[in-house]
């Protein structure tokens, strides 16, 4: 069972994972962790903790001569702006001024209700996306088991602010490369420029903005997940965990949302057959999954990010130490991260498929994952 646990916030001393159920023999290093790192921090309209930061990561434990050795393994990515907020954020002793004005779309009232607090730095310090650093570094420890067995996960952006990309009929690795020479991960330089100025527009304004973007992921054998059970069910499994980021408010596999205009005999893949390529569909609706599993094909899925709730031109709120009407609170942060929420994705996203994975070719090893995958394959090929 591949699970992850984090902890850490976003001014305090570090972000820290601690990654169960890695097979031993994968290999590993900080340096591979820390290119997904600074996917993370990059894209046009990223506020100025960005320039702050360059997070590097540290493994603690887990890895040895750069080879996994099947125990937990334990990463911390350190917050260098924590010397500018220890006196607010040190763990004990001090006092601090409450932050009370709460934002609206953000988890600072809901938050604050819940756990009976009066300062809702105790609520946004967690909740920030700032978290999401530490997940991509986990989520990296999962893409790299995933790609031992020839699976790849790709991102781009492909809408922000309105501005649209329409998708080329091009491989994925090609609108990865694509995309990931762009500022806002979009594959289409022209209209990357135009989404470098609606950002720009909006930054003008005070505002934010959200957006969609898209990830692929290729090279899936048939049969990862199970129709048996709701929680065992793939597609649920990954809608959950992309839901799980900051600010993302809807998911879709494949069409998605645009099933709901297409008849039953343009919605469904058909299913072919020959003896090079065994089962296969011509078309993707389905993105790659049917029943809660994998059918061979690329899984595809889709989300929308809404626009950051800080805005510097906050909007009403309420004071709740007085009850009166007041700005919300303004935070240092971010007028677009549609691009960044793209690289978390791929991390979650790898969380979930390396899970899959392991419940369906589980071993202690690296060596011995193989030695399933290889019986696995040889069986379909029989079928």
């Amino acid at each position: 069972m591949l699970r992850y646990l984090t902890a850490g916030e976003s001014h305090g001393k570090a972000l820290v994972t601690i990654v169960e159920g890695v097979p031993a023999g994968l290999r590993l290093t900080a340096e591979y962790i820390n290119t997904h790192l600074a996917r993370r921090q990059q894209g046009y309209g990223r506020g100025a903790r960005q320039k702050i930061e360059k997070d590097q990561v540290e493994i603690l434990s887990g890895v040895r001569l750069g080879r996994t050795l099947g125990s937990p393994v334990a990463l911390v990515v350190r917050n260098r702006d924590w010397e500018n907020w220890k006196d607010v954020m040190k763990p004990e002793g001090g006092r601090a001024q409450a932050l009370t004005h709460p934002r609206p779309g953000h988890a600072d009232l809901p938050g604050a209700m819940k756990y009976l607090t009066r300062d809702i730095r105790n609520i946004l310090e967690r909740s920030s996306a700032r978290e999401t650093a530490v997940r991509v570094a986990a989520g990296s420890v999962a893409r790299r088991l995933l790609e031992e067995f020839g699976i790849h996960i790709y991102s781009w952006v492909v809408e922000i602010g309105g501005v649209r990309y329409t998708k080329k009929d091009l491989p994925p690795e090609k609108l990865f490369e694509m995309a990931e020479a762009s500022e806002t991960r979009c594959p289409d330089p022209v209209v990357t420029e135009k989404m470098k100025r609606r950002i720009d527009r909006a930054c003008g304004d005070g505002d934010s903005l959200g957006g969609i973007f898209e990830v692929v992921a290729t090279g899936l054998p048939p049969g990862l997940g199970s129709h048996v059970h709701w929680d065992r069910k793939l597609d649920a499994r990954l809608a959950g965990a992309v839901m799980s980021i900051q600010a993302i408010k809807g998911v879709e596999i494949g069409e998605g949302f645009g099933f709901a205009v297409l008849p039953g005999s343009r919605a469904h893949d058909e299913i072919f057959y020959s003896k090079h390529r065994g089962y296969y569909r011509r078309t993707n609706h389905a993105g790659g999954i049917e029943g809660g599993m994998t059918n061979g094909e690329p899984v595809v899925i889709r989300a929308v990010m809404k626009p950051i709730p800080t805005l510097m031109r906050p909007l009403h709120s309420v004071d709740i130490a007085t009850r009166r009407a007041h700005l919300a609170t303004v935070e240092r942060s971010d007028v677009c991260a549609v691009p960044s929420a793209s690289v978390v994705a791929e991390a979650v996203v790898a969380v979930e498929l390396a899970g899959a994975f392991l419940e369906k070719f589980g071993g202690d090893s690296v060596k011995e994952i193989k030695r399933n995958l290889r019986g696995y394959r040889s069986e379909l090929k029989r079928f």
